[in-house]
């Protein structure tokens, strides 16, 4: 991951009610907000939205630094899109949650903006990272590439819903999106290519904690390190299922010194618990370890 700090869980907050933006700055078991001016804002107001969020990314940030700051913007190339980014460019954003990208061009034109425009934030300009929601077919067959498209993308993000009003998916989520299998894990595959983060998209029912977890565990299996959200009630069941818990750290421990122990002696592989151990599994244990580290 280009991102030495994990980021578990992502919180859509609504850019234009103050009261939530408050809230969520003063979270401390959120990783990331995205303080939105998209879908989660009504055309009315935009603009109150942007002056609200540029207030807030003015703020100073608490001791404990609190969560990373996202902004995510109106699609790229629609109109509101440069107000979007003339109003936020400023000190105290962390990050841009880039929605409906289906092409590398994309990224290279939010690049080319943050260049000409980037002069606001100082060097924060250089340092300021790109969430890519990928929301459609056309953009799940380009995601490898627009992931790859700057080294400022740090993860890429499925964006469920408006994924399956493209496919023509009924409006009810069923189960565990088992419907949405095929592109989620394309999608996951796609970031772990280009070695980024893979966001899955957010659980709708405020109601079933327990659906959010299984939908969190399959989606760690899949290859996500992270879900959106937009409650913080699904915080801390988000949290603690893409956190390697005690039992899985110790188990990657005890892999790993059994296999260099095997090393030491000459041998390639060994039998483990009952399981053959090679070095593709004693990677994946030492990257849980730094996963957990993280």
């Amino acid at each position: 991951m280009t991102e030495q700090r994990l980021l578990r869980s992502w919180m859509f907050v609504p850019g234009s009610r103050q009261r939530m933006i408050d809230k969520a700055l003063g979270l401390a078991n959120v990783d990331a907000i995205m303080l939105d001016i998209e879908d989660g804002v009504a055309p009315a107001e935009k603009e109150t939205a942007r002056r609200l969020i540029a207030a807030s990314l003015a703020a100073p940030r608490p001791p404990d630094r609190g969560p990373a700051r996202y902004v995510r913007i109106n699609a790229i190339g629609h109109e509101r899109m440069d107000a979007d980014l003339a109003a936020v460019l400023v000190p105290g954003l962390e990050g841009l949650a880039l929605p409906k990208v289906e092409s590398p061009e994309q990224i290279e034109t939010v690049e080319r903006i943050i260049g000409e425009r980037g002069a606001r934030m100082g060097a924060a300009a250089g340092a300021l990272r790109l969430l890519v929601a990928i929301e459609s077919p056309r953009g799940l067959f380009q995601a490898a590439a627009i992931a790859a498209a700057s080294p400022r993308v740090i993860g890429l993000m499925f964006g469920a819903e408006d994924f399956g009003r493209e496919m023509g998916l009924p409006s009810r989520r069923e189960g565990e999106a088992r419907d949405l299998l095929y592109a989620r894990s394309a999608m996951a595959t796609a970031a772990a290519a280009a070695n980024v983060q893979a966001v899955d998209g957010v659980w709708p029912d405020l109601q079933d904690m327990e659906g959010l977890r299984r939908f969190a565990l399959q989606a760690r299996r899949l290859g996500f390190s992270g879900m959106s959200l937009i409650h913080p009630s699904q915080i801390d069941p988000i949290n603690e299922v893409f956190t390697p818990g005690a039992d899985e750290l110790e188990y990657c421990r005890q892999v790993i010194a059994a296999f260099e122990a095997a090393q030491a002696r000459g041998e390639g592989s060994i039998a483990f618990g009952g399981q053959l151990i090679d070095l593709p599994i004693v990677e994946r244990a030492r990257r849980t370890l730094a996963l957990g580290a993280a």
